[in-house]
Parts: structure tokens; C-alpha cells; sequence
């Protein structure tokens, strides 16, 4: 195990829930596929002459990376791995971490099976202290079970037929997110929830144990933030079985009311709270120590205005499928995955809406510290079943625990476009789907707006998005130029054959966001393998109605935001603002010039919401002060 300075190691798989030891297991494990599905009945778990081929782990099997680069129909592949451990790897226990694998996964190690995971989007981990062998070397094995034409399976963008088409891409099977061992002690903290309350300038705590923790128990918390740097609070307070939770409230006296702005999480003000956890035991001695960070800010959506921090936002996001050529899902690179969030930044896009995958945590990482909202979205399946309804819930309600406490994310988005509902207009049992979904999200996260179904089609949603490519920016103005204009719109227009508003349901004051439109590209000239909703000729051409388009949306004095699709372009979707190896295909400079032009719907809320702001906190120093 080796022992580093984490606030550093961009390697690390789980940055917001960060140990200082821990084995990444990244790198050459052994492969095989099982086309005929023998391995189980033939003992793969506990042979190593079936793996005679070598993949690098986390690149999917399908992807030139990863070192086999077949894109074939696999449903079944195998891993193995040994892995020599220290003594010191031995003192307590030892945690094994999968970031995902997709889609079914069972694990052994040393020929024992330790655990099976359902879910190709989400963490798990096992426990492997008791199957440890008395040498020095251990063995893991993997196997993983992705069908291809399972239409019921969560999946995204991956498409069922062998080879690319339309707005489907490569598959991704196996290991594609991080794997690596972390030595725990007996008892230890296994879960953080941070909830921010700006209203009470503090922040909730909430942490699960996975054992019996000591008698007389305590936990330390130190929390550090601000410009420059300092200790906001420490604290130890006594811990009993179970959940511990807690809320912390920072001090608001003059001096800190002066600095209050270093300490709010914005896009444009991206400050981060450090935060280290301590479990002591009755002498003071520490059981496990947690490194972590959190982010102080407030999502609300009134009066069809999207709010941050009391202030409307008029949202500006780029879809961003983050996707590579080399290494399909899986990022190439950690700096990747830091790369990708610098490029829609210097873009002038300050959202990020992932699309159709439920993203690492380190690309999530560096939007909370480099300041980029982001909506959540997870992979649908393709159609409906009650099957296929429970294992989207099961995925989902594990997105939702391992990235709730990310101040980046500001919005949750359970489905896109009808996919796995797609009789939403004849079916109330799809339709009452949607709505628990949309329901079950907000019971287990009130602090973030729920689109129920992204798109069209709305049965139910704190925030409604309309996915618009008409290619005339005098289409958008008529559309939405107004409320009023909307208000029609969602009665009279089918912007991509589908009505807006599901079946029973009318236009209330949620904030509106074209969450879709543009996907511009250029023609394709000889090559046939491509796909746009508009095609142009020469870069200036293309950026010139890239440009009507934004500004005829950001000439609304109704809309909430915009999402421009896409990002990179990807596979044959040929209709990013940079190429799928991220070149720019434009100046820069002059698309984060379109997208920093101020959005009439916002522009005079924004001196009234800080006026009102002011007012509050000096109410709230008033009362502090009796």
C-alpha cells in the first residue's frame, strides 16, 4: 500500500470519500471471453490457464486501449488478477472497490465467490478478509455478463446491433471504471452525507459505521475553507451505534460575514469546505480517518427561474455524451477526465449535462472544484417492463446515494426522451413510472430539482425541458420568445413529433430550458458515416447559425437555460463544438463569446435577488445579535 498526500493524487477513484492508503489494481489483468458460457461450469474462478490474453483495466474490451479492441458480440468476459500484499495489508481489513463494471458482475478471490453486483453505472466493494490465503499472493477473478440485445437493461447510448448507427455507439462491457484495495480497520466509516443549509449558513452531517463502534466513542470534525485558507470549525462529539448526524453552523459575525463570499459554492465562485473526520476511540486514539469536501449552496426553482444562492441562473450547458474514440465510456486519463471540464468552461458553457451515463466520480470532482453545474442523468433502458422498471430503480437509487453530496450537481434527470417509456401517451402505468420516479427522488433528495423525463412528453417535473433542433432561429423566437409564446408552444407544437405535455397535465410556473438543440455539423462530403440536424459547409457558416440560434434563445425573456448538443463529436455524430480527439472546430474565443451574452429572461432579476439577499443577511446578523 503506499501512503500519499490525496489532496493531490488526481489517480484517486473516490475523491470526495478519500483514505490516504490504498492499491490501485488499474493496469494488466487477464481476459478471456466465454462466447459459449462454459467458464462457470469449468471453474474459471479457480484456473488460470483460460486467460491467455491481457487486458488493461479500466478499458472496455471493445476499445483500442484496452489492449483487445473487439467490438464483436461478447456477452460473457473474464478477469484475473494476483495481487501480492504486504504484512501491513494484512493488519485489519481489507476492502476490495469496483468504480463499475457492466453489467452483471461476480467476484472471487482465491476461488471463493465474495459478491455479485447488478448495475453497469454503479460502485460496489467486498470485504475479502476472510478469503485471503496464507501466502503472500492473492488472486481475483471477475467475471462479467453484458447482453447486447437485453433492451430491458439500463444501457445509454450503447446499441444493440454490432456496429454503430444513428445515435447509438460502441458497447461497453466489463470493467470500465477504477479497481483498487483499501485496508480498513475493524470498525470504520462507510458512508458521508453532506447537505449544505445556506439559509443557516452550516452544513448537516450524516455518516453510517459499518460495524458495532467502540464504547465511549467519539468523532472528530475540522472543516477549513475561505480565501485565504482557515479553520471555520472543529469539533468532537460522542458516537452511538448506527447513523451519527449532526449539523454544523459557521460563524456569521462581522469578520465572517466579510469573507461569507469566499465560502459560497457558485460556477463563477467555485469554493470547496475541506472537511477530515475522525473516529476516535474512549482513549482519543483514531480508528479511521476520512478526508472529504463539500459545497455551500442552495438549488431552487420559483416562478420560472432556475436560483442559485437566492440568485436566478440562466443555465448554459453543452450535452457531453464524454465518450472517447480510444476508450469509449472509460476516460482515457484521469487529466482526461479534468480536460473535459476545462474545455466546456473555456467554451462559456457553465453547465455540463452528461448524457445517458452516470459519470466518474473524478470527472465530477473537478467540476465541484473547477465550478461547472451539472445535471445528473442515468443510462435508461429501451423499453418498458416491470423488469426493466426495477433494475432502472435499483441503479438509480444507488446514483443517488453515491453522488448526492456534489455541489456541481444542481439537477437530477431519471429519463431522457420517453426511452424505456415510450407509450407515455397510451400507457397510465408508464405515465405512474414516471411520476414515482420523479417522486422517489425528491423523497430521497429535496435539496435538487427532478426532471421527470427530459424531453417531451411531461407527466410530471420540477423543471420542463424541450429537446428543440429546428434549424431557423426565427422558429425559436416564435416558440419561445415569451411565455406566452411557450404556453402555445406546449399546446399547439410537436418540436420532434411528440407533445410537450403528457396526457391530463397543464403548463405550470416551472422554468423552461431548451435542454436539446443546435447538433450542427458539417456535410460530410465522401464519407457516409455521419449524422447532424444541420449541415454546413465551411466553420464560419456553421458558427454563424450557432450563433443566430443561441442568441435568438438568449433573446427570451421566459427560458431558464439552454443545452447545446453537443460537445465532442462522437462516433458518427459529427456534431460537436470539438472533434472527437478535442480540437476545437471554431476560435474559441468566439463561441465563449455567444454563450457569455447576458439572457434578457434574467437580467433584471439579478439586482433584485441581491438586493433581497442583503437584506436577509443583515435580518438574520440582527437576530443573532439579540
Amino acid at each position: 500500500m503506499r501512503e500519499t498526500d490525496i489532496d493531490f493524487d488526481i489517480n484517486y477513484p473516490r475523491p470526495q470519500f478519500r483514505r490516504r492508503r490504498w492499491t490501485d489494481l488499474c493496469g494488466d489483468w487477464g481476459f478471456a471471453h466465454d462466447d459459449a458460457r462454459r467458464g462457470l461450469a469449468e471453474r474459471w474462478f479457480a484456473r488460470e490457464e483460460p486467460f491467455t490474453r491481457i487486458i488493461r483495466v479500466p478499458y472496455p474490451p471493445e476499445s483500442r486501449l484496452s489492449g483487445i479492441h473487439d467490438p464483436a458480440f461478447h456477452p460473457v468476459v473474464w478477469y484475473r488478477r494476483a495481487v501480492t500484499l504486504s504484512e501491513d495489508d494484512r493488519q485489519g481489513r481489507l476492502l476490495l472497490h469496483f468504480g463499475a463494471v457492466d453489467y452483471k458482475a461476480s467476484v472471487w478471490v482465491n476461488g471463493c465467490l465474495v459478491y455479485t453486483h447488478e448495475g453497469g453505472n454503479t460502485p460496489f466493494s467486498a470485504d475479502i478478509t476472510p478469503y485471503l490465503a496464507l501466502g503472500d499472493e492473492q488472486v481475483i477473478t471477475l467475471r462479467a455478463e453484458d447482453d447486447p440485445h437485453d433492451l430491458q437493461q439500463p444501457r445509454g447510448k450503447q446499441y444493440w446491433e454490432e456496429r454503430p448507427g444513428y445515435i447509438w455507439y460502441h458497447r461497453t462491457t466489463g470493467i470500465w471504471q477504477p479497481v483498487w484495495l483499501e485496508p480498513l480497520p475493524p470498525v470504520a466509516i462507510a458512508e458521508m452525507r453532506w447537505t449544505p443549509d445556506l439559509d443557516r449558513f452550516g452544513v448537516g452531517l450524516t455518516l453510517r459505521f459499518d460495524g458495532p463502534v467502540p464504547e465511549g466513542s467519539r468523532l472528530r470534525v475540522r472543516m477549513a475553507g475561505g480565501q485565504p485558507r482557515q479553520v471555520l470549525l472543529e469539533d468532537i462529539c460522542l458516537v452511538t451505534n448506527g447513523e451519527f448526524r449532526r449539523e454544523f453552523l459557521f460563524d456569521i459575525s462581522d469578520a465572517a460575514v466579510r469573507r461569507r463570499r469566499s465560502l459560497i459554492w457558485s460556477a463563477e465562485n467555485p469554493n470547496l469546505i475541506d472537511a477530515e473526520i475522525e473516529l476516535l476511540d474512549a482513549k482519543g486514539h483514531v480508528i479511521d480517518r476520512v478526508e472529504s469536501y463539500f459545497g455551500l449552496r442552495r438549488i431552487e426553482v420559483a416562478d420560472g427561474f432556475f436560483i442559485i444562492n437566492g440568485i436566478p441562473t440562466f443555465l448554459r450547458l453543452v450535452l457531453a455524451q464524454n465518450y472517447w474514440p480510444q476508450s469509449h465510456l472509460a476516460a482515457p486519463s484521469p487529466e482526461a477526465l479534468k480536460r473535459e471540464v476545462e474545455l466546456a468552461r473555456e467554451l462559456g458553457f457553465n453547465g455540463i449535462r452528461i448524457h445517458q451515463k452516470v459519470e466518474d466520480p473524478r470527472f465530477l470532482y473537478w467540476c465541484d472544484r473547477l465550478g461547472m453545474l451539472v445535471w445528473g442523468e442515468a443510462a435508461n433502458a429501451y423499453v418498458y417492463s416491470e423488469r426493466a422498471a426495477t433494475l432502472l430503480v435499483r441503479e438509480w437509487l444507488e446514483v443517488l446515494k453515491r453522488d448526492y453530496s456534489h455541489p456541481s450537481i444542481v439537477t437530477w434527470v431519471p429519463l431522457n426522451e420517453s426511452w424505456g417509456v415510450p407509450d407515455l401517451d397510451r400507457s397510465e402505468q408508464q405515465r405512474s413510472f414516471v411520476r414515482a420516479l420523479h417522486s422517489l427522488t425528491r423523497a430521497l433528495d429535496p435539496t435538487r430539482p427532478v426532471i421527470g423525463n427530459d424531453g417531451w412528453q411531461h407527466a410530471v417535473g420540477d423543471i420542463l425541458g424541450v429537446h428543440d433542433y429546428a434549424p431557423e432561429p426565427e422558429a425559436l423566437r416564435e416558440r419561445y420568445a415569451t411565455r406566452e409564446a411557450i404556453a402555445r408552444t406546449f399546446r399547439e407544437v410537436r418540436p420532434h413529433h411528440h407533445p410537450l405535455l403528457g396526457e391530463g397535465n397543464a403548463l405550470g410556473r416551472q422554468p423552461i430550458v431548451v435542454s436539446e438543440y443546435g447538433g450542427l455539423s458539417f456535410r460530410p462530403g465522401d464519407n457516409d458515416e455521419w449524422f447532424g440536424y444541420g449541415q454546413f459547409a465551411t466553420p464560419d457558416e456553421l458558427l454563424a447559425r450557432y450563433e443566430a440560434l443561441t442568441g435568438a434563445l438568449l433573446e427570451s425573456t421566459a427560458l431558464a437555460g439552454y443545452c447545446y448538443t453537443q460537445l465532442t463529436d462522437t462516433e458518427q455524430e459529427s456534431n460537436g463544438l470539438l472533434t472527437a480527439e478535442r480540437t476545437p472546430k471554431f476560435d474559441v474565443e468566439k463561441v465563449r463569446a455567444i454563450n457569455s451574452r447576458p439572457s434578457r429572461a434574467v437580467a433584471s432579476e439579478i439586482l433584485d435577488a441581491l438586493i433581497k439577499q442583503e437584506v436577509e443577511l443583515r435580518r438574520r446578523r440582527r437576530e443573532q445579535e439579540r
